[in-house]
């Protein structure tokens, strides 16, 4: 801090540094993963991109909160049992171990960038109820 303070719990590293090809499924795309325990830190980041409408990741869960931030397009979102629709500066809360999934409303792309409150993905997929009722 500029005070002089210092934070109790702050770590003496140094900093990190990952490029595109470190961490990306894609070299044109924010499609990919960077697991925090690789960089030492408790915060896992996925980046998912599709122009497909109704695609999107299928029912599944984790053990720890999850933060969705819709960078472009509109969403519809299923948290548990609320659905909600999201576009472009949302930014919506998946608690832990409630399941959820979204998928693209269209049109066009919806990129996310998805804040997993832990060190790596731990990921469990479900069979999804709204699925199983056709």
């Amino acid at each position: 801090m500029g005070d002089g303070t210092q934070i109790a719990d702050s770590p003496n590293r140094e900093p990190v540094v990952l490029h595109r090809s470190d961490w990306a499924s894609h070299d044109q795309h924010w499609k990919g993963v960077v697991q925090g325990g690789d960089i030492g830190t408790g915060v896992t980041v996925l980046f998912y991109r599709t122009d497909e409408i109704g695609v999107g990741p299928l029912w599944h869960v984790h053990p720890y909160d999850e933060m969705f931030i819709v960078r472009s397009g509109h969403a519809l979102f299923t948290i548990g049992e609320k659905k909600v629709e999201a576009k472009a500066g949302d930014i919506l809360l998946g608690p832990a171990n409630v399941p959820h999934k979204y998928h693209n409303l269209g049109p066009g792309t919806l990129e996310t960038t998805d804040i997993h409150v832990s060190d790596r993905w731990i990921q469990t997929d479900l069979d999804d109820p709204e699925l199983m009722a056709d």
